[in-house]
């Protein structure tokens, strides 16, 4: 493997792939914190060249994590299409990506190749393609993934609806779950983020919800983001719940951080099939963000990308409903200024559909970081046109729990009207029942409430 390369009358040697992989990525404060990231923009160019010739196969022999010391790594291994990555392994870097940005390459080209490749592979082409080729690259793949409804279909934008209070007041909560779905947000899942993270709190809200929604016929998705095994004492003891959640990262130790591992998550994943509520067959729900590992110590000297592209290998495995980087929220450690909030956004998104995942976004930035609201609505316009199969969206752009800036309910239709999308079929079909929607738009009784006394 050939890790040197001369530009000018410069010559750059880098020691492992591990350096190359962290040089090439583009600039992000979270890789200068943990001191990985390249110096110059002459060494992030010398890695990218480096990258671009190092084959598929030599980036499986020379793991990043070896598999025998890491349960991700292993699970992103063991799940490897052997005769697909065989007919490919000989393609460098480079030869990835023309094959995606290849014209005559189509969506399903690019799935069936797909399971030929690990999460490392599939963030080293990340590293050398441009915002518009990641933007055009993702728009080719169509995922569609069934709970009680379909998303994921060409021409639609799903949305989360996030209707969380600071006291997980359920009257409080109904109104902004009334106001969400008046503006037609909510087909992907009403998904709630607990204040209080008990049993007791998390079935309230679960029954909550799934009585409104079966109330009103509405054709969606419950789940309460509390801690994966509190979802499942809840379900123990009765809940209905369509999904369970949990928030993952890309190593086994930043996932023991979380109190999760494998095991759990299979256990997981046996337990909403058997006695979940929504008629499946895809029934989890989870949450990233570049940065996590680092967060928890656990990043073994890799960049935040790459490890970004481990979570969702590690999601593959469960085959989810719905996976959503939470793209700004971390902070500016991990994503300084608007510029990579953006770019960040576009990677997650194109990588989570080279794993054929139902792919979402939260658009969104806390208020220390270099960013505004006109930033993320142009990522919500790139991501749009990217064929994100969601978003996520919260009363006026402001979670009143979380405390960090979203997009809001009024965002999600006007970039579906600008960009010619639609919610989910179903969805749009309730949407117009009601009334909400009329000729595909908002009709007059949008953000009323007193639809649904």
């Amino acid at each position: 493997m050939r890790l040197r390369v001369r530009i000018g009358d410069i010559s750059y040697h880098f020691k492992s792939l591990k350096e190359v992989f962290a040089k090439a990525n583009e600039e992000k404060s979270g890789d200068q914190l943990a001191g990985i990231a390249a110096e110059t923009v002459q060494e992030r160019i010398a890695a990218k060249r480096v990258l671009g010739e190092i084959t598929l196969e030599e980036v499986r022999e020379n793991p990043l994590i070896s598999p025998e010391e890491d349960e991700v790594s292993k699970v992103i291994d063991d799940q490897l299409n052997e005769p697909i990555y065989t007919s490919i392994k000989s393609w460098t870097i480079t030869d990835l990506r023309e094959f995606i940005l290849n014209d005559q390459t189509k969506g399903e080209d690019i799935k069936r190749i797909s399971r030929g490749l690990n999460s490392e592979m599939v963030a080293a082409v990340t590293k050398l393609m441009s915002n518009l080729d990641l933007v055009y690259g993702a728009n080719k793949l169509e995922v569609i993934k069934h709970c009680n409804i379909s998303i994921g279909e060409k021409g639609t934008l799903s949305s989360r609806l996030q209707p969380n209070h600071p006291t997980d007041s359920v009257d409080g909560m109904l109104a902004s779950l009334k106001e969400g779905l008046s503006y037609g947000v909510g087909d992907a899942v009403i998904g709630i983020n607990p204040v209080d993270d008990s049993v007791e709190s998390v079935k309230r809200l679960l029954h909550a919800t799934y009585d409104f929604i079966e109330q009103w016929k509405i054709p969606t998705q419950n789940c309460v983001l509390a801690h994966v095994t509190t979802q499942m004492k809840a379900i123990e003891q009765g809940a209905p719940a369509d999904l369970i959640f949990q928030s993952i990262a890309g190593t086994e130790k930043a996932n023991r951080s979380f109190g999760i591992d494998v095991s759990l998550l299979d256990e997981a994943n046996e337990m909403i099939r058997k006695y979940g509520t929504s008629s499946g067959p895809n029934r989890l729900y989870f949450e990233t963000g570049q940065g996590s590992e680092l967060s928890a110590e656990a990043h073994y000297g890799i960049d935040q990308l790459t490890l970004e592209s481990r979570n969702y290998g590690l999601a593959r495995r469960y085959d989810p409903f719905i996976v959503n980087t939470v793209v700004g929220f971390i902070g500016p450690e991990y994503l300084y200024d608007n510029k990579q909030v953006i770019r960040a956004g576009l990677e997650d998104h194109f990588m989570g559909k080279m794993h054929d995942l139902s792919m979402g976004v939260d658009i969104c930035y806390t208020n220390h970081i270099r960013a505004d609201q006109n930033d993320m609505e142009n990522l919500g316009v790139l991501l749009t046109a990217a064929g994100v199969n969601f978003i996520i969206a919260t009363p006026m752009g402001d979670d009143c729990m979380l405390n960090y800036q979203s997009m809001s309910y009024h965002d999600v239709v006007t970039l579906q009207q600008t960009m010619g999308r639609k919610p989910s079929k179903k969805f749009f079909d309730w949407l117009n029942k009601m009334e909400i929607l009329l000729d595909g738009k908002l009709s007059s009784r949008a953000g009323d409430l007193t639809i649904f006394s």
